[in-house]
């Protein structure tokens, strides 16, 4: 006979309109951003993500509303994409805000890196040809697009496995598009499309608009950072692009180890498979912010010194907010200790 504390410790079954509520809801987010895309275009401010994201949230969260959406998006979310729209309305402000463009240092960087040679007008020069669409030409504008999903993706996939982790990456987001607007206004730096138009490089294409525009795929624009007001084409030092390729990057790597401890994998072909997958994966990893930095030279929208002054502000952002919640953490467990030890157990 069963005893009564069996009972009580066995899980119950979820009932089965919950189990197809928790398949339905995702399917339902994946089948409407596709129909999204196709009928309105892809959604490129930061209104329209912030829905589409908490929406997809709440579509994984169905099955288990117990773990907080509402409160999420209140407590944490509001708080991440306000900052990030509030980057978005300062941008345009720091367009000349205190002095004029600068378009001579970085070319002189670049020159002085690669023996006198502008990289973006070389590869250009090599592989851009006006009226084509080649694959690499496809890759980049691809990658360069990613830029806009894949930075709130990964923090909603942070939130769902590990709050703490996601408020990390937030932070480390708003750090950056802070840091970002306060280089723009004191260094207002002029792209290598708009040297090429003052004749100060090589001719150069703003390749990106034009794939968009062979591509014949549409986007659909919201309120907040719309419109001429916000842009600034001279937002260039640091690319924020390459800044949150390796931010991201950063985040992921720890996540995927070259090796699988034995424990988890049961014979040596599936220690094997496990690696290969860990290694490919890195692999990707790494990639990614490799092919954005050439899909923004490429595309004229950046020099290779934008390039590394992004990677370099992601580094110590990442470095810096991790170090800066590992102290908080210790203080944290230093209090606890302390009141645990003013409070000791009674005895008996």
């Amino acid at each position: 006979m069963e005893s009564s504390s069996a009972r009580v410790d066995r899980p119950r079954a979820q009932p089965s309109w919950l189990r197809a509520l928790r398949l339905l809801g995702p399917l339902v987010w994946v089948v409407a951003t596709i129909a999204f895309v196709a009928f309105e275009g892809l959604p490129l401010t930061r209104d329209w993500i912030a829905g589409w994201v908490l929406l997809g949230l709440l579509a994984f969260s169905l099955g288990d509303l117990s773990g907080g959406w509402l409160r999420g998006v209140i407590l944490d979310w509001l708080p991440f994409f306000g900052i990030l729209a509030l980057y978005d309305l300062l941008r345009g402000a720091a367009d000349g805000l205190i002095f004029e463009p600068f378009f001579l240092p970085q070319i002189d960087i670049d020159k002085f890196l690669f023996g006198g040679t502008v990289p973006t007008v070389w590869l250009q020069e090599h592989l851009y040809d006006p009226g084509t669409l080649p694959w690499y030409g496809v890759t980049a504008w691809i990658v360069y697009m990613s830029h806009f999903f894949a930075t709130p993706l990964l923090a909603g996939v942070l939130w769902k496995i590990d709050r703490m982790r996601f408020r990390r990456f937030a932070v480390s987001v708003g750090a950056l598009a802070l840091l970002g607007f306060a280089t723009y206004a004191l260094f207002p730096a002029a792209p290598p499309w708009m040297a090429a138009q003052q004749g100060l490089i090589g001719p150069t294409a703003r390749v990106i608009p034009e794939i968009w525009g062979q591509l014949g795929i549409p986007a659909r624009f919201g309120v907040v950072g719309t419109g001429y007001q916000y842009a600034n084409d001279v937002a260039a030092v640091p690319s924020l692009h390459a800044a949150y390729s390796l931010l991201i990057a950063l985040e992921l790597w720890p996540g995927f180890a070259l090796r699988v401890p034995r424990r988890r994998a049961e014979g040596t072909g599936a220690r094997g498979n496990s690696r290969v997958l860990g290694v490919l994966v890195r692999v990707l990893i790494v990639a990614y912010p490799l092919t954005m930095a050439f899909a923004l030279v490429y595309s004229g929208e950046h020099y290779v010194v934008d390039i590394l002054l992004g990677w370099i502000y992601a580094a110590v952002v990442y470095y810096g907010v991790r170090r800066a919640f590992a102290r908080w953490a210790a203080r944290r467990d230093d209090a606890d200790s302390a009141t645990s030890a003013s409070f000791p157990p009674p005895t008996v």
